[in-house]
């Protein structure tokens, strides 16, 4: 690939050239449209995702009073379905990345999900992640950042994940009776995480304060989010300065008008800007393109799809070092594309294969599938992607799985010029024109650094 600048675009906000051919369009240009992956690769899991996890758990619970034979034999079909269910997901993921026209929508829809990172506490739950992201996550992220934060923090996943169901107001009505008290996780983890940002100008109090209002909000029996007022503590809460609620009984709206301002304010717009310039462009991006994108995200009240396209459109996504790591989801799919594997071979995959090719290098390269380490998502620095571990998989990738994927490989000359921006991948291919077999040329490029930078 050569210094074109649709090279790079495709590399830095895609997942890379698939079979070396290069898309007529810049990254942003096709987000106004239809999320044409959705429409032509479809989740295809059942829509009531957390219902569906929280029966399949009371079954468990159920099958423990029938004898072991019969009680190991329910467990194993649940565990079978929940596991078909994770793994389609992944499928599907790693399709839609193969196939993207629209690559910059699929690489969106992992910052945001990782933005609003959700993980499972039983894995009977891993499914209900892909439906959070199907649901909460792709349809608003070229929307208003206000609405996307309404739809993910009150997505059941997220009040399961973040402990909510257990949160009741000490002075509500079952909070008195009951004699539990307030959970702060997703009031801390809203301020800290999802809006403001680290080191923002608010307290423990807000924090405290913000949880408060929240109680009310629980999951139904079915795995809908309720809210329930006798749950909720009473009386007006104090975030940011500004009142919540009322003396009269508490109300989902007064959380919706919450969230409201905290996406308009101030210190968000500076954190969002900052996380989506660290994930896409460097670990230590330019202050005038953080201080750009938060303009635009205060002058266009948080339209997202503004923000995406100044992002791309900034003279700082132009520069050709490539600063940032790709993490392991990413190298895999650029490794799929440059491969010309795509979503056919892909459905057609064996549990097996499934396994080898993303599932256990997923996890050997520390991105185990829908397991994030905690709220904060997946780290962003360059040094925790290439690791020595991190690093051995990948070549062991190229080397061994890629030939068993496809038998009839690329040239790896060839594929050394086509995969990589920059000028440098004549020496790549130099190198690469040295190696044994052409297969082991295939995994030099796979293992080059030009190939597992963006």
């Amino acid at each position: 690939m050569s210094t074109d600048p649709a090279g790079l675009a495709i590399h830095r906000f895609g997942f890379g050239a698939r079979d070396g051919r290069l898309p007529g369009h810049a990254p942003a240009d096709l987000l106004a449209g239809p999320d044409l992956m959705a429409a032509q690769i479809p989740l295809g899991l059942p829509p009531d995702a957390m219902g569906i996890a929280l029966a399949r758990r009371r079954e468990e619970r159920q099958a423990n009073s029938l004898p072991d034979a019969e009680k190991k034999s329910i467990r194993r079909a649940i565990r079978r379905a929940a596991r078909s269910e994770t793994l389609q997901s992944l499928r599907v993921a790693l399709a839609r990345a193969t196939e993207a026209e629209d690559y910059f929508r699929e690489r969106l829809v992992r910052f945001w999900a990782d933005h609003f990172t959700v993980g499972w506490k039983l894995r009977l739950e891993m499914p209900v992640i892909a439906d959070f992201t199907e649901t909460a996550i792709r349809p608003h992220l070229t929307g208003r950042f206000a609405d996307l934060l309404k739809v993910a923090i009150l997505h059941p996943m997220m009040l399961r994940y973040l402990d909510q169901n257990s949160s009741l107001g000490p002075g509500s009505a079952a909070g008195r009776a009951g004699g539990q008290g307030v959970n702060e996780n997703l009031g801390r983890e809203l301020l800290e995480l999802h809006t403001l940002g680290v080191g923002a100008d608010y307290s423990q109090s807000d924090v405290r304060q913000a949880a408060l209002l929240l109680t009310g909000l629980t999951l139904s029996r079915e795995g809908e989010t309720v809210f329930q007022a006798n749950r909720a503590e009473p009386g007006a809460e104090r975030v940011l300065g500004r009142s919540y609620g009322s003396a009269g009984q508490a109300a989902v709206s007064d959380i919706e008008a919450l969230l409201e301002d905290l996406a308009q304010h101030p210190a968000t717009a500076a954190h969002i800007a900052r996380k989506l310039a660290v994930h896409f462009l460097s670990d230590t991006p330019p202050e005038d393109l953080v201080t750009h994108l938060t303009g635009v995200f205060q002058d266009t009240g948080g339209d997202l799809l503004a923000l995406s396209q100044a992002l791309t459109r900034h003279p700082a996504a132009a520069d050709p070092t490539l600063h940032k790591a790709r993490q392991p989801f990413d190298f895999i799919a650029a490794a799929l594309r440059a491969l010309n594997i795509g979503a056919e071979q892909i459905f057609a995959w064996n549990t097996h294969r499934l396994t080898l090719a993303a599932v256990t290098p997923l996890s050997a390269m520390g991105q185990p599938w829908v397991t994030p380490g905690g709220p904060d998502g997946w780290e962003e620095g360059f040094d925790s992607w290439i690791t020595p571990q991190g690093l051995a998989t990948r070549i062991d990738w190229g080397l061994s799985i890629a030939p068993l994927l496809r038998r009839d490989l690329p040239d790896a000359r060839s594929l050394a010029r086509t995969a990589l921006p920059g000028p440098d991948t004549e020496d790549l291919a130099a190198l690469v024109a040295r190696a044994e077999t052409n297969a082991e040329g295939v995994a030099l490029v796979l293992a080059s650094p030009q190939f597992n930078r963006r």
